[in-house]
């Protein structure tokens, strides 16, 4: 995913404060593997990843050295049965969809006979996981039936990107994301489609999680050219480029905890859960984020962590171009102070300004009664 902090530090904190308490993930569309950022957390983690690629997890599965995480060769997918799935029948997974006018397209076509020939994992590093051995997908796996199965009934992060029914997917877990306690939802979402209920647009997504108690965090955008006038790709490979529309992008839903709208969500969730949304926040460059938990629930997590030493190094990470860094109760007297390290523009103080302002209204006042009079 995008989007991810390079200054993992707290989430590493965090990892070991949780001692015998797991971070679980589930990653729907894995193929290159999971996010390193997740092997922070060590042998607390605890994952199950899902692609349809068969050589693609059974190479991530010979290279796994964490017994805590398995990947599963399989397409998932919604009960026939479903109300979304009904809905859905005869349509596609979203409408107007530009791929065939975009230049990356015309690369892979220019591409086809050279991209025939290459291993399964060099296809899938280039996204041409479609020509590589895939499972049964008339034999999808139901992830509510599998989750149940397999004694997970609490989840962390949820992972989506299948290039397709990722939609669908989430209708699968509308009862999973409160029975489990899901406090996060990364996915990609699409920026084209039409105004279809059933589409995978980014509005859809958007109104879906919300409506399960999920707020927008954190949105990136990917531009595609189209091959009309082609533009320089970003990558050693044909992906997104340098201008053209935004296609695609990475969004990151969260339990905003911290909103009395939702503290009888919040009021369920142990310290531990409450101290892994934090390390979300932080991992996903949302300081400030985790700051407001470990603040609104300091007397919860009293026994589990120094939440004086969290916050030192939340504060620290927003100031990682500071000459000199400041604790955190330093940093929020500073910000009460109003001081010029919270400005961009800086050495402008306001009486500076205000003087400035009167001048302006003053020269501008004289030259009307100069034309007046």
């Amino acid at each position: 995913m995008e989007g991810i902090s390079q200054d993992c530090l707290f989430l590493q904190r965090i990892a070991g404060v949780l001692k015998e308490e797991k971070f679980t993930l589930i990653d729907i569309g894995c193929s290159l593997g999971i996010d390193q950022l997740w092997r922070l957390y060590g042998d607390r983690l605890r994952a199950v990843a899902f692609d349809p690629n068969i050589e693609e997890c059974a190479r991530l599965s010979a290279r796994e050295t964490n017994p805590g995480v398995k990947y599963v060769a399989a397409f998932v997918g919604l009960r026939p049965d479903h109300p979304f799935a009904r809905q859905k029948i005869g349509k596609p997974h979203w409408g107007n969809n530009p791929w065939t006018r975009l230049s990356v397209s015309r690369t892979f076509q220019i591409r086809q006979k050279e991209i025939e020939n290459l291993s399964s994992e060099e296809k899938t590093r280039i996204n041409a996981w479609t020509q590589t051995q895939l499972a049964d997908a008339n034999q999808p796996i139901y992830l509510a039936d599998f989750l149940l199965r397999n004694d997970i009934n609490d989840i962390d992060f949820i992972k989506l990107d299948v290039d397709g029914p990722d939609f669908e997917i989430l209708h699968s877990l509308e009862d999973v994301f409160a029975t489990a306690q899901v406090i996060a939802v990364g996915m990609e979402v699409n920026f084209f489609g039409s105004a279809a209920e059933t589409d995978h647009t980014f509005h859809n997504t958007d109104r879906f999680l919300r409506n399960k108690g999920f707020g927008l965090f954190q949105l990136t955008a990917r531009r595609y050219s189209v091959a009309a006038l082609p533009s320089r790709y970003l990558w050693a490979e044909p992906c997104q480029s340098e201008f053209g529309r935004p296609v695609q992008g990475d969004a990151l839903y969260v339990r905003d905890i911290c909103d009395p709208a939702h503290a009888d969500f919040a009021a369920t969730l142990s310290s531990e859960k409450l101290l892994k949304a934090a390390s979300i926040f932080g991992a996903f460059q949302l300081p400030d984020c985790a700051a407001e938990i470990l603040l609104k629930f300091r007397e919860k997590l009293v026994g589990k962590c120094d939440v004086e030493t969290l916050l030192d190094i939340l504060a620290a990470q927003v100031q990682q171009s500071a000459e000199s860094v400041l604790k955190y109760k330093e940093y929020i007297a500073a910000f009460e102070r109003d001081k010029d390290i919270f400005y961009r523009l800086r050495h402008r103080p306001q009486s500076t300004v205000r003087r400035a302002l009167g001048f302006l209204k003053a020269f501008y006042r004289n030259q009307i009664r100069g034309r007046l009079f």
